[in-house]
């Protein structure tokens, strides 16, 4: 091939394939389609040299880290509903989410330090307290939490100082919506495709999820006469969370096809009929059928996992294909230089 072979628009005699640009593929004059004309030909797609991705995917374990999401969701959401179950006289329901939410906070801690491989790795990340970075944020809220939910499980279990044990229970409370939801953010702020594009939902959907598997560990675990404000949860924590993922996906353009393809959309397909399921029989049976409530919250439980494994995935998914980090980019490029000359 020689120089004179080579045009703006591309190789003389060659069609545009995957590399080609965008503005190759509009069919009209400097890349921008007049208003009401089709393109002719299909959108272009981006692939970067040898296929290789853009951005690094991060090299964590999706068990653990996967994992490390689910279980600190479960603690933190458990929590606020101990505290509740605690004020409003549900000792069996109040004493079973607080032991919950100590076993998922250890679990979840045991993950995150096995991702890290060094136990003082994450006593380093409390050397110093950063408030713009969610990681700092999130390892001191571990910090925090951790002796609060043990202080709570082990005045409930041993029924030995009450006092000191509800304001534990109280401190466990208001430090669990954070536990829940801040790992939403910290995933939002890296630079993978469907995690930060998604950084206004994903808390939400965090928080949403914490809330059905805390629900449906109390259906579980607690009693049926206890059970309606977990009934109650259940519920409007399903619909949140199938209401905020579709959210995303709407904003999220192209990206969003991580989402619903592959290993991730098996799993969130999954999660979404799981939560509904479980909510929908939880809410009609769990109050008469104790078994009716527990398989109920099992199915719970098992959707939040999904979600946040599933997310996982879409994440690694968008992180791994270039396409994904480069076309959103080149199109709102596109779309701003069309609204700039629109305004001209």
């Amino acid at each position: 091939m020689s120089g004179s072979d080579v045009t703006r628009d591309g190789v003389r005699g060659e069609r545009p394939g995957r590399e080609a640009a965008p503005e190759a593929l509009q069919g009209t004059k400097g890349g921008r389609r007049r208003r009401g004309e089709e393109l002719m030909v299909p959108r272009a797609e981006f692939r970067s040299y040898y296929g290789r991705p853009v951005i690094k995917a991060p090299a964590w374990s999706p068990r653990d880290i996967a994992g490390y999401f689910f279980l600190g969701g479960l603690a933190g959401a458990g929590s606020v509903l101990a505290a509740g179950a605690h004020l409003t006289g549900r000792t069996t329901t109040a004493t079973a989410m607080k032991i919950s939410s100590l076993a998922a906070v250890s679990l979840s801690a045991t993950a995150l330090v096995h991702d890290l491989g060094k136990p003082e790795r994450f006593v380093n990340m409390l050397r110093v307290f950063k408030p713009t970075s969610p990681m700092s944020v999130g390892s001191w809220l571990l910090a925090a939490y951790g002796p609060a939910a043990g202080a709570a499980a082990a005045s409930a279990v041993t029924g030995r100082l009450p006092r000191a044990g509800a304001a534990a229970t109280g401190a466990a409370a208001l430090l669990g919506p954070g536990v829940a939801t801040y790992t939403g953010v910290l995933a939002a702020d890296t630079a993978v495709p469907a995690w930060h594009g998604a950084h206004r939902e994903l808390p939400y959907l965090f928080g949403a999820s914490a809330t059905a598997a805390a629900a449906g560990m109390a259906l579980v675990a607690g009693p049926t006469r206890e059970n309606a404000p977990a009934r109650c949860a259940g519920v409007l924590a399903a619909a949140a969370e199938s209401a905020i993922r579709r959210a995303a996906e709407r904003r999220l353009g192209m990206i969003a096809e991580t989402y619903r393809t592959g290993r991730a959309g098996a799993l969130l397909k999954s999660a979404e009929l799981l939560s509904a399921s479980g909510a929908a029989l939880a809410a009609l049976r769990g109050g008469r059928s104790r078994a009716a409530a527990a398989v109920g919250g099992i199915a719970l439980l098992t959707g939040s996992a999904a979600v946040r494994f599933g997310v996982f995935a879409a994440g690694i998914a968008s992180a791994e294909d270039p396409a994904y980090t480069v076309v959103p980019q080149r199109e709102a490029k596109a779309a701003r230089q069309e609204a700039e000359a629109g305004g001209d």
